[in-house]
């Protein structure tokens, strides 16, 4: 008898993992594919999909399952997936994390917030939606995300042994670094234990999401001739909150003393200043607060800060564009520099 509890229609159970570099989905795929084939003696395969190696750039984990008499031939990028786990809300911004999802498909996400908020950021009409505070977990017991989501994709996919997963965070962990072993083991069996579900009826005959291939701006078609590209370097329409893992600087001017040690170490000039007087009448320049559409979420402010007026806060959805002080270019015009 069968342990998948759906299939394709060549015979797989996909789960696909969205996030940013630096979570560990490319670990914890590597984990899920290895628990299912060595702990059930299922047919499995796992890869992963991103552009430049850095942390904060999206990342995209794709895990196949099927039975022990069917191969897997298909190794292309999983387009209708059974399961999405998204570890990073962020990417909301700029990626279609549910792209191609089945009608009865399960999305599960790292979140505080509540299940029909999520489903209405997710523009979803039904499926099964789960969440779970990864990121507190991880804090926590001081691991990362990727295996407190490993414990919650677990619980959903029920078919799969919890027990053999912890022998692969055991066997993952033990020899380079022993002391994150039971750590590891705590995070995922909060992930299992907390995860938490609300199921939205399916209608009979509903179809899933349809899925959008990603296309380039600039290819063999729609490339200048020459290859020119014609236009101007534009720091405007950067973008860096997806590159958040959770965390931000939150400002506060009244403790503020100006020394400017945090505009000394941060790597994307998100400070603004604005020119002015101190009580003696001496022209000075004061920090007004923080470009959060230019912050990735490093921090190397809050460690700078002499007087606590900068401090590290979890990022909530909306924080950072209803506090974002913008940058004043003066010589922009037209919306370009």
């Amino acid at each position: 008898m069968s342990i998948l509890p759906k299939k394709n229609d060549l015979g797989f159970f996909e789960i696909r993992l969205e996030s940013i570099g630096g979570l560990g989905a490319n670990l914890a795929g590597k984990m899920l594919a290895e628990a299912g084939v060595l702990g059930l003696g299922l047919n499995g395969m796992n890869f992963s999909s991103y552009g430049s190696e850095k942390k904060g750039s999206p990342v995209k984990s794709f895990i196949r399952y099927c039975e022990p008499g069917v191969e897997i031939r298909d190794h292309s990028p999983i387009e209708q997936p059974h399961v999405v786990g998204v570890f990073h809300e962020a990417l909301y911004k700029t990626v279609d994390v549910v792209s191609g999802l089945n009608a009865d498909g399960i999305v599960l996400v790292n979140t505080t917030r509540e299940f029909d908020e999520v489903k209405k950021d997710l523009k979803l009409e039904y499926g099964t939606v789960a969440i779970v505070d990864a990121l507190t977990i991880a804090v926590e017991e001081k691991t990362k995300v990727n295996t407190a989501m490993l414990g919650a994709l677990y619980r959903i996919c029920d078919f799969l042994d919890p027990d053999e997963m912890r022998n692969v965070i055991r066997k993952t962990f033990e020899k380079k670094y022993p002391h994150f072993v039971e750590p590891n083991i705590r995070t995922f069996n909060r992930g299992y234990d907390e995860v938490q579900f609300k199921v939205y009826e399916v209608p009979e005959g509903a179809v899933g999401k349809s899925f959008s291939r990603p296309v380039p701006r600039l290819g063999y078609l729609t490339q200048d001739i020459g290859g020119a590209m014609i236009a101007q370097g534009n720091s405007i329409l950067k973008d860096l909150s997806g590159s958040r893992q959770g965390f931000l600087p939150q400002f506060e001017e009244e403790k503020c003393i100006n020394c400017a040690a945090c505009d000394n170490v941060c790597p994307d000039f998100c400070f603004v200043w604005e020119a002015g007087e101190d009580k003696r009448g001496k022209k000075q320049m004061f920090l007004k607060g923080i470009d959060y559409q230019y912050c990735k979420g490093c921090l190397k402010c809050v460690e700078a800060c002499p007087t606590d007026a900068l401090s590290d806060l979890r990022e909530m959805i909306g924080y950072a564009d209803d506090n974002r002080v913008k940058q004043n270019f003066p010589y922009v015009t037209g919306g370009t520099l």
